[in-house]
């Protein structure tokens, strides 16, 4: 904590050189508040990714610079945004939306739906550009009337419900493919009018927006790290900033910490294959599963043996609900719950496998100790302390498991054979077939990496993205996670909440604050057309 701190102080020191035009005091601050807006730090994913949604920009319900068809509410439903209604045919292959009228993008432009059309032939023919949003089902898009758009798929596809909320619109007439990375023209609440490369986006208010008009006029987004952005917040520069849970016991005069609800887990994923060789969808034998928890007895000892609330105290000072599955704030997630910390059946169940303790506490079997690697991305302090904390309950256990860090990149090579913590949070039950759909497995890219097949969990999978209706497709995900959860292939720990110092003038509106998904502190601008000015 010292020497945190320490650092903090230094970068306090320079301030006034990092960011400019800035008072350095809170008071000072506040009196010029309504001109100058306000400023947050939410992260550095915005200036990482394109902002334009041909390309995938802001797919997880932030409509502040483009709307989508559909919009999640604050109670994790799906409600009209630019649609005003729709209906679904019983074959579920043609969806009809109903366009609201009098809106216009930032630029004067009328919106219609020949916009929706144009957006959506776009991303399909460029579909590699938009990891988010998958249109290889769709077959037609067509304007009805400058009212009435009508999709048809080549196949029924519950989930291209979920598409039509993550896919934002832009204009088929002044859309250009490299301006909208920085400036795209929209019809969200603000606009941008100023991008600085690894700096700044600022925000103004659109004047041709539809809805009501914000109460703030400017919102700038400043790009630095965590360390730097925290010193700007306590010298009175920011209104808001993103923290770790490392942070939470800090005090910032004038701001107040705010724990806000999501749909964020963190699960640790555990090869359930014995150690092997496999050739890959390029051909190429890699090795695969792990001597360990390929053994079923380990990984449900882990799950019902460890304690969660424990672990969640000493990485994250409490912060957090613990969690055996995906969040019920998610409509589609399984509801289903067991009790942790059953030491006692834990241990009997490793016993009854084989797994004997031994003189240095740990467990092992037929030679094989029960201990295997567990990876933490490099640079997340919050992923690294959960980590460590697992690590440390899972001893009780005679379980081995050694922390170590890894790049992203150096991540892929290894997510096959050893354990590795992830961030799972989407509207999407997609998040299913990533996570348990068979032959998914060494497709590349982070799908199903534990090697699990069982040929009921991909019949439902498929029964679930087939069904002719939402209520259908609900029910049907809810197997999946019913069967799958027999085989405890992931480790579930924390469904975590996302931490933000908030300047004591502003009003973030929590009650129109939708349940955050997976963000990295960008989540928070989700209803940022709400926030006031108290």
């Amino acid at each position: 904590m010292k020497k945190r701190i320490v650092s903090i102080l230094c970068v306090v020191a320079m301030m006034s050189v990092v960011i400019s035009g800035c008072g350095g005091k809170r008071g000072e601050k506040e009196n010029s508040q309504k001109e100058d807006g306000i400023k947050a730090y939410v992260g550095t994913t915005l200036f990482e990714e394109s902002l334009d949604p041909i390309k995938g920009a802001l797919p997880h319900g932030y409509p502040f610079i483009n709307n989508a068809l559909l919009r999640v509410d604050s109670n994790s439903k799906y409600v009209g945004d630019l649609a005003k209604n729709w209906e679904i045919s019983k074959d579920a292959l043609t969806y009809t939306f109903h366009l609201n009228k009098d809106i216009k993008f930032s630029d004067g432009s009328e919106f219609d739906a020949e916009d929706v059309v144009f957006t959506y032939e776009m991303v399909k023919k460029n579909q590699a550009d938009n990891e988010y949003v998958d249109l290889t089902r769709l077959d037609t898009v067509k304007a009805i009337d400058k009212e009435t758009v009508e999709f048809k798929l080549k196949e029924a596809y519950s989930p291209f419900l979920d598409t039509t909320a993550l896919l934002q619109i832009v204009p088929s007439d002044a859309y250009d493919k490299e301006a909208f990375d920085r400036k795209p023209i929209g019809t969200g609440a603000y606009k941008v009018v100023q991008y600085d490369a690894d700096q700044q986006i600022i925000l103004e208010v659109n004047e041709n927006y539809f809805g009501k008009t914000p109460d703030i006029e400017k919102v700038t987004l400043v790009k630095m790290d965590m360390d730097a952005a925290f010193a700007a917040a306590k010298a009175g520069e920011l209104d808001i900033v993103m923290v770790g849970t490392n942070y939470a016991k800090e005090k910032i005069q004038g701001m107040t910490l705010q724990r806000l609800e999501t749909m964020d887990v963190r699960n640790v994923s555990l090869p359930v294959r014995k150690l092997t060789e496999m050739k890959n969808s390029d051909g190429k034998k890699v090795e695969v599963g792990n001597s360990v928890t390929s053994d079923l007895a380990v990984r449900k000892a882990l799950s019902i043996g460890i304690d969660r609330q424990e672990i969640i105290e000493h990485s994250s000072d409490g912060i957090g609900l613990s969690s055996v599955n995906f969040t019920d704030n998610l409509v589609w997630a399984s509801t289903d719950t067991y009790e942790d910390k059953q030491i006692t059946e834990a241990k009997k169940l490793l016993d009854a496998a084989g797994w004997k303790v031994g003189k240095d506490g740990i467990r092992e079997k037929s030679g094989q100790k029960c201990s295997f690697d567990l990876y933490a991305t490099a640079g997340e302090t919050d992923r690294y302390n959960l980590c460590v904390a697992l690590s440390e309950n899972a001893k009780e256990l005679g379980i081995d498991i050694k922390v170590k860090t890894a790049t992203w990149e150096e991540i892929i090579t290894l997510q096959n054979t050893s354990a590795v913590l992830w961030g799972w949070g989407q509207y999407s039950p997609t998040v299913l077939s990533s996570l348990f759909q068979s032959d998914l497995f060494l497709t590349g890219g982070y799908d199903n990496v534990v090697g699990y097949k069982n040929p009921k969990v991909d019949a439902k999978i498929q029964e679930a993205l087939s069904a002719n209706s939402q209520e259908a497709a609900i029910a049907s995900w809810k197997e999946v996670q019913k069967i799958a959860d027999e085989d405890y292939t992931n480790l579930f720990l924390v469904n975590i909440e996302h931490c933000y110092f908030v300047s004591d003038n502003l009003d973030i509106s929590r009650d129109t604050q939708i349940p955050h998904p997976h963000g990295h502190g960008t989540p928070i601008i989700c209803n940022m057309a709400d926030w006031k000015m108290k």
